[in-house]
């Protein structure tokens, strides 16, 4: 059996000729139109500047540039060709979810218009009346809509054409005579009108608004290409100065293995010299120590005497060794000089590490910041921090992984240091702080502790070089190095801002504690 094909037409017709499709052109928001008569529609608009579709009622700025939909075009041909039109109206029967048409019987066909006026749904046959007759021409016809009746004042029956001002609602003629009497009324035509010129204002305001934001939008993603690009770059650079820095490494490892090399060879040809030398010695003392054991077996006195005077002559002195052999030196002192060097690069790096990531922090897209208020939103950029014992005063005891601070009545044993602080009990964080960073101390016993924040050249000593700060039980400090923000806050069930700077920080920064009193302790929170 031959499969019927099915077909909406409505999908391939005209809603403003309600024919097939001539020379078809899809709108941006997806409905067709014949050429001409959207142009029609247009037309009118003109004036306005907004150019809208007589389905969807989306609307265009500028007026969108028409271009003929071929593959539609070819469609509705060939459906002309193979007598489907005829076929229209069986396809077009409503279904649960349709208006259907109010004048057809029995099986009803899908409504094609509604019209605001007869406040009734036709399909395009029971339609044509609309646009044959000149009374009905004048009808507001609209998309097919199951809401025809909210336009019927419930009390009176009647079409609701009039609008309220002062109850702000849709009523009819008779209300105006009963429970609206005296109120501001006008057509609901012109308060349309009004409220249409409001709507298109907030239209054009939105439709300016989205162009920014797609403006921002595409800032943004030339900022992510940006970003990415110099990333790149950047990684690629350092990359090949690092792999030169390896190699020149390399090469200084050779360079000091030839060195060495050559230095073996020198000693190892001295040693074997001396060493062929003795060995030579030791031969020619082996033979006359023969000789002379030969002499002293002879049991004939004249014999021995005999021969006596043939014996090389005695060493004019008795042999002492001059060889004074330090193995445990050799080439220690090598090890020695390169395990500085290391050292020395460790330090460089370590200083220079400092300097290269508070640049890579400093690449930042300055958008807006939303204010932290909760705690939660806080411990987001929290930070792990320690105390550097080479800052802390002789009566500081760290403790708990130098995460503690103690102030004590007698001296501790620290080594000397330059970066010591000598006049103020008090003490540095080892690691350096940029970027965004959160960190909380907990202090406890009496007079407090001064919670800080300093560059790492602060003085060791003087009255410039003493912390000071919020003093509370516990207190949260949070830093915008970029932004030039550091804030204290007094930590319990809320935030509490108890000090605020804004600046510009020229260098990173160091968390810095200074208990008050003997015996009081500071520790910072360790992070979730």
């Amino acid at each position: 059996m031959a499969q019927r094909t099915e077909m909406d037409f409505t999908k391939i017709s005209c809603s403003i000729c309600l024919d097939l499709l001539k020379d078809p052109v899809t709108l941006p928001c997806g409905h067709n139109y014949c050429m001409n008569c959207i142009k029609r529609h247009w037309d009118g608009e003109d004036q306005k500047g907004i150019y809208s579709c007589p389905q969807c009622r989306k609307t265009f700025i500028p007026r969108p540039v028409l271009e003929k939909n071929t593959m539609l075009a070819e469609l509705v041909e060939q459906l002309k060709m193979t007598g489907l039109q005829a076929a229209r109206a069986d396809h077009c029967y409503a279904g649960p979810e349709d208006v259907a048409c109010d004048v057809c019987t029995g099986r009803k066909l899908k409504a094609f218009k509604s019209c605001l006026v007869c406040l009734a749904s036709y399909c395009e046959k029971h339609l044509q009346p609309h646009y044959g007759a000149a009374p009905l021409k004048k009808h507001k016809l609209v998309e097919p809509s199951k809401k025809l009746q909210e336009n019927i004042c419930s009390r009176h029956d009647e079409v609701m054409k009039i609008f309220c001002r002062t109850d702000q609602q849709s009523i009819c003629y008779l209300c105006t005579m009963d429970e609206h009497k005296g109120h501001e009324t006008v057509p609901a035509a012109a308060e349309r009108t009004e409220k249409q010129k409001e709507v298109e204002v907030m239209l054009q305001n939105i439709l300016q608004e989205i162009q920014e934001r797609k403006k921002d939008v595409e800032l943004l993603r030339q900022e992510l290409k940006a970003i990415k690009d110099s990333a790149d770059k950047t990684v690629k650079d350092s990359k090949e100065i690092f792999t030169e820095m390896i190699r020149l490494l390399q090469k200084r490892s050779s360079d000091v293995e030839q060195l060495v090399r050559s230095q073996q060879e020198t000693e190892e040809s001295r040693v074997k010299d001396v060493e062929e030398k003795l060995e030579q010695q030791i031969t020619e003392l082996e033979r006359k120590g023969s000789k002379l054991k030969q002499l002293l077996k002879t049991e004939d006195h004249n014999q021995f005497l005999h021969n006596y005077p043939s014996l090389p002559p005695p060493s004019e002195s008795t042999h002492s060794s001059s060889i004074k052999i330090l193995p445990q030196r050799n080439f220690k002192d090598v090890k020695a000089a390169v395990t500085e060097t290391r050292e020395k690069l460790q330090d460089i790096l370590r200083e220079t590490w400092t300097n290269i990531s508070v640049t890579v922090t400093e690449v930042d897209v300055l958008l807006p910041q939303p204010e932290l208020k909760t705690r939660d939103e806080f411990w987001k950029y929290s930070r792990q921090i320690t105390l550097d014992p080479n800052t802390a005063h002789t009566l500081l005891l760290l403790s708990v992984g130098n995460r503690k601070v103690t102030l004590m009545d007698q001296p501790q044993s620290y080594s000397d240091h330059p970066d010591r602080f000598t006049d103020y009990p008090q003490v540095l964080s080892r690691e350096s702080l940029t970027g965004r960073c959160y960190w909380e101390v907990e202090w406890r016993g009496g007079g407090g502790v001064y919670i800080a924040v300093a560059y790492k050249n602060i003085r060791r000593a003087g009255n410039e070089c003493g912390f000071g700060g919020p003093v509370s039980s516990r207190v949260g400090v949070y830093l915008d190095h970029r932004a030039g923000l550091l804030s204290f806050y007094s930590v319990s069930e809320t935030m509490t801002l108890l000090h605020r700077v804004q600046t510009t920080f020229t260098q990173p920064l160091y968390a810095g504690l200074r208990p008050l009193y003997f015996g009081a302790t500071a520790k910072f929170i360790k992070v979730k």
